[in-house]
């Protein structure tokens, strides 16, 4: 790449860098592994820099990829959960959490039992702000399957809630 296309590429990455670490950490729920996918999208768009034609389709590029690298990790044996017979004892808080910090670690925790394509759809939709034409497109999947997996990951939201988000419960 020539000095033009580096200091575009520079600026670019610092400008969005923490947006799509905050995009990894909502499909992952681990702010390690959240760095290692927004490094793997970002290096992916260096490669492809010169041949980008569009840039304004930047965005949609680096959040695919970020996507993909958590579907495509979640497969990975070595990444798959184990369940144990005991779980472990959580720290308790010292009563001074706000509630919107104890409603986030909620949701959080409910989107990690979430499986990672209903999850990747939900962040999406619900956090990143997108129509279901431009998840699917992010997705590179129909806007149905969009739909159905909005609609299947919001029901397995709920179940891992259980009573934590009155908000999420559907109207009736």
């Amino acid at each position: 790449m020539d000095q033009r296309d580096e200091q575009e590429f520079a600026e670019y990455f610092v400008a969005r860098r923490e947006a799509v670490r905050r995009t990894a950490f909502l499909l992952c729920g681990d702010w390690h592994r959240a760095d290692d996918l927004a490094q793997t999208a970002f290096v992916a768009l260096h490669r492809r820099w010169r041949k980008v034609r569009d840039k304004q389709a930047l965005d949609a590029y680096v959040r695919r990829t970020v996507v993909r690298a958590v579907i495509d990790e979640s497969r990975r044996p070595w990444r798959r959960e184990r369940f144990v017979d005991e779980v472990p004892e959580t720290p308790s808080g010292d009563g001074e959490i706000g509630d919107s910090v104890a409603t986030r670690e909620a949701l959080v925790a409910g989107l990690r039992r979430v499986p990672p394509r209903q999850r990747a759809v939900l962040v999406l939709r619900f956090l990143e702000g997108l129509d279901v034409a431009a998840a699917a497109e992010a997705l590179g999947c129909s806007e149905g399957t969009v739909k159905s997996q909005t609609s299947r990951g919001l029901e397995a939201l709920r179940e891992a809630l259980g009573d934590s988000i009155e908000d999420l419960r559907p109207a009736s």
